[in-house]
């Protein structure tokens, strides 16, 4: 299931639930040994993976028991670029290449005498 802008909370909590459920079981996790991996409840990693549990510091836990840190920086970066930014940042770049070729045309001339002035 894509989650998108209109999503749910519930929705997208019981699909996160889900996709958790998944992932403990793909690392060979019971409930109860991820929970105490975690430091949170078998009731509480049960109401999460049911959807009914949104507690931020247990999806904390839940992850770094997994080794899946990268998908807490994943989810809010430290750096965002928009699209804006990039399409500025680019035409920055842009005008500095065009300036550095006029640049090279405006290089000196050579006279061979035989110009018009």
């Amino acid at each position: 299931m894509k989650i998108d802008y209109l999503t749910p909370e519930y929705t997208i909590l019981t699909e996160m639930g889900r996709r958790l459920a998944r992932m403990r079981k793909q690392q060979g996790f019971s409930q109860t040994r991820l929970a105490e991996e975690a430091g949170i409840g078998v009731a509480t990693l049960r109401r999460i993976e049911s959807g009914q549990d949104g507690q931020m510091a247990s999806w904390l836990k839940l992850l770094k028991a997994l080794s899946m840190t990268a998908s807490i920086d994943a989810l809010l970066p430290e750096t965002f670029a928009s699209p804006m930014a990039e399409v500025l940042s680019k035409s920055t770049l842009s005008k500095k290449t065009k300036q550095s070729k006029k640049e090279r045309v405006a290089e000196p001339r050579v006279r061979w005498g035989d110009e018009r002035e």
